[in-house]
């Protein structure tokens, strides 16, 4: 007889809500949305977002992220950074895709790395 496994509905994540202030390191395990003020670093192996209301000054180091506010200092993106049009980062950007919209803010340096290559074989 087979067994069915429940699949839990949503997806937890890590939230700092408008009005909140953290000064220091935050380590995240899953996503993280930023709707309120960080001073220091950010490390995350998920998403981060930062809301319209967010604003994060310091070092992020995540898999994917999603800008709408205000971003003050360096961010290390592996996968894909998207700054929305109502987002203002002022610093270093590193990722593989960058995702720009009309209107949005972007100040600094970008450095995009190419997806790592497939170790198929070549033929001759």
């Amino acid at each position: 007889m087979a067994t069915q496994t429940q699949q839990p509905v949503g997806t937890l994540y890590n939230a700092l809500t408008a009005g909140s202030k953290i000064i220091g390191t935050i380590i995240a395990d899953s996503d993280i949305r930023i709707d309120g003020t960080v001073e220091g670093d950010l490390q995350c192996s998920g998403k981060v977002i930062i809301g319209e209301k967010g604003f994060l000054k310091g070092t992020v180091d995540c898999q994917n992220a999603e800008v709408m506010g205000k971003l003050d200092g360096k961010i290390e993106v592996k996968q894909t950074l998207a700054l929305r049009s109502t987002s203002n980062l002022q610093g270093e950007v590193h990722t593989q895709t960058l995702i720009v919209e009309p209107n949005a803010v972007f100040n600094g340096t970008c450095s995009m790395r190419q997806k790592e290559a497939s170790t198929t074989s070549v033929r001759k």
